[in-house]
């Protein structure tokens, strides 16, 4: 007699683990940390390893504390610190990055169960807890190449997003990255290599990066914005291919994505536009990570051969 294994679904299973999804987003954001090391100098890539450094550890150490099984292996700690230094500007304290990296990890990662159990990205809610706790480090914006005047600190400056129309950098300078803001914001020709290398894996569903930043198109063209300008600056790029298409705080469905999506465009560009802030993404992605339990739960395919309840008169 043949046994039969009982087990509930899902029962077609892949290979694909955390922890190789984790090196393969590693290995698409690998460009834009060279890029930014190329740009912002060597600090830039000393601040990006040591906030990967302090959420590993402050995950490790919570972990211990806690006595929960280790789970630093995974490599979500990694990813979680290298977009958060690619979040930052160079000239940050580094007791503030290891600030926003232990509260990325310990209080929205890991005080809310771990890895796929947050309701926020630890990245992104890292960032907005420097943001409003160090405003004017957090929007102090260093040259391109500000290294190479020996003797020199690094020099300030203004951000795209907050020039007057004639001072703004060229195009090409845009997507070369040659300008002003965090670490690996600047560089969107890397930061499209990374997109579409997942893309490419199917790790990333495609219809998120379009749909954010085409609602940031539309509405800016119906402004009557520089589209292009607008779609380049600040970290429009990054956060839609890297932060907006986290698994564990994103909608399941395409049709909840697309909802995500066009929720994050719209109020990055209303924040950018009416707010007194220049920069929206954070923002707007945090948003749409409270309320996507809710979009989950309008969108969600119905299981085959349910049918819907009649309504009791």
């Amino acid at each position: 007699m043949n046994n039969f294994l009982i087990e509930p679904s899902p029962h077609i299973k892949s290979s694909i683990t955390t922890q190789k999804v984790m090196l393969h987003v590693i290995i698409a954001l690998f460009p834009a940390v060279v890029a930014g090391t190329i740009i912002f100098g060597l600090r830039a890539l000393l601040l990006v390893v040591l906030c990967a450094t302090f959420c590993v550890l402050a995950e490790y150490i919570f972990n211990l504390i806690t006595k929960r099984k280790q789970t630093v292996s995974d490599l979500s700690a990694v990813v979680t610190g290298i977009l958060l230094g690619l979040n930052l500007p160079v000239s940050l304290p580094i007791y503030m990055a290891a600030i926003g990296s232990v509260a990325a990890i310990v209080v929205v990662k890991q005080f809310f169960g771990g890895i796929g159990q947050n309701f926020a990205n630890p990245a992104i809610t890292g960032r907005i807890i420097l943001m409003l706790s160090f405003a004017s480090y957090m929007t102090t914006w260093s040259e391109p190449f500000w290294y190479m005047n020996s003797g020199v600190d690094a020099v300030a400056t203004a951000t795209p997003l907050a020039m007057a129309e004639s001072e703004l950098p060229s195009y090409l300078d845009m997507f070369l990255g040659l300008r002003a803001g965090c670490i690996g914001e600047t560089c969107i020709a890397a930061l499209l290599l990374g997109g579409i290398y997942l893309i490419s894996l199917k790790l990333i569903n495609p219809v998120t990066p379009v749909a954010f930043i085409g609602t940031v198109a539309i509405c800016t063209a119906l402004a009557g914005g520089d589209v292009l300008m607008e779609i380049m600056s600040g970290g429009l790029v990054i956060g839609a291919f890297f932060m907006a298409t986290d698994y564990a705080t994103t909608p399941l469905t395409t049709k909840g994505k697309l909802i995500f999506a066009i929720g994050c465009g719209l109020i990055t560009f209303l924040i950018r536009e009416f707010g007194t802030y220049p920069e929206g993404v954070s923002y707007s992605i945090l948003v749409m990570n409270i309320v996507t339990p809710q979009i989950d739960k309008f969108t969600m395919n119905k299981p085959f051969g349910v049918k819907k309840e009649a309504k009791q008169k």
